[in-house]
């Protein structure tokens, strides 16, 4: 399969690492700066680079398409991309706006593409068996979800204007970490209808936040917790779900990520002693899954992992716990965004 990227900055890396990967070939690059399709032509031996991507649509030969441009031109390009006929891998998250992303949606049904959502974690094995346990009944009634993605950008001392600008970005660490664990949210515990959020911007000089925190109420009469920042020191990213007959623990804070079961099946188990199942994965990257998974899907031999309707519901989560953060109170998800 001949595969297009539009938007070429360190996003796009793990793209076409998973691409190439799973067999695929990237045959043109488009991006704003010519310094980086240089840089970019020579990295991937790619010969065929445009400043425009309409120029990269045009391409008869290009297949599909990764759009990895800053948040607030994927809704442009992806209207752009269904037109020409491409399929789409969309980074996250979808769009800004809900009337952007079911415009988005629409355009992919009516041009008969597959768009996907890079919400990579629901390619995570961990959370894919996760999911598995959950739909089994093997945790019990799920009454808990805990959801953490932190880090501080490696130490740079600055955060770049894509992620930094509200006019580019158009969130700070709550839109660009916590649809990930928005998404996940609803991956594993459903549909939430209830967010109260905080932010705050505590250590960068930025127009967003760099530290959020969103509670969730789920339909099913779960609680949940999303937790963000870019001021965390190092990298973490995790979940944590507690059911009637078991509980998952799962983090990458302390080196290999393991995913811990426990439940009680042994007589004798106590307060801190139960026992345990730990999960130790391997294999290829979160990123290069996904992309197998969209590949596979165009290919027409698997659903879609991560559609563009799961993509507009971890917008309509952010969106509301903005809102929640606005106004200092709880905000029900429905009559909000009716």
């Amino acid at each position: 399969m001949k595969i297009g990227i539009i938007g070429a900055g360190n996003i796009a890396a793990h793209h076409v690492k998973g691409y190439v990967s799973n067999g695929a070939e990237i045959v043109a690059i488009a991006d704003v700066s010519v310094a980086m399709l240089e840089r970019r032509k020579k990295d991937w031996n790619v010969e065929r680079v445009y400043t425009d991507y309409t120029e990269l649509l045009a391409q008869s030969d290009v297949e599909a398409v990764s759009i990895c441009t800053p948040n607030a031109y994927h809704h442009p390009a992806t209207l752009a991309a269904a037109k020409a006929g491409k399929h789409i891998l969309c980074e996250k998250p979808l769009s800004l706006s809900l009337e952007q992303a079911q415009e988005m949606i629409d355009t992919c049904k009516k041009a008969g593409v597959i768009l996907q959502i890079n919400h990579h974690l629901r390619s995570n094995p961990a959370a894919y068996k996760a999911k598995q346990m959950i739909d089994a009944g093997d945790l019990g009634i799920i009454n808990f979800i805990r959801l953490r993605q932190a880090h501080d950008w490696g130490g740079l001392a600055k955060v770049s204007d894509n992620f930094g600008k509200l006019s580019l970005a158009g969130g700070g660490t709550m839109l660009d970490n916590g649809c990930h664990m928005f998404d996940l949210a609803s991956y594993f515990g459903g549909e939430v209808t209830e967010v109260y959020a905080r932010i705050a911007t505590l250590k960068f000089e930025i127009e967003v936040e760099d530290v959020s925190s969103s509670s969730l109420q789920f339909k099913s009469g779960a609680l949940g917790q999303v937790e963000n920042a870019w001021n965390a020191t190092g990298w973490e990213e995790g979940f944590w779900i507690y059911g009637s007959k078991g509980s998952l623990e799962y983090t990458n804070r302390y080196g290999k990520p393991i995913m811990r079961h426990s439940y009680r099946f042994s007589p004798g188990t106590n307060w801190d002693t139960t026992d345990v199942t730990n999960y130790d994965f391997t294999g290829e990257s979160n990123h290069t899954r996904h992309i197998g998974n969209f590949l596979a899907a165009i290919r027409g031999e698997r659903e879609v992992i991560c559609k563009g309707e799961d993509g507009m519901q971890a917008v309509k989560l952010v969106l509301a716990s903005y809102e929640s953060a606005k106004q200092n109170k709880p905000i029900q998800i429905e009559p909000f965004l009716a």
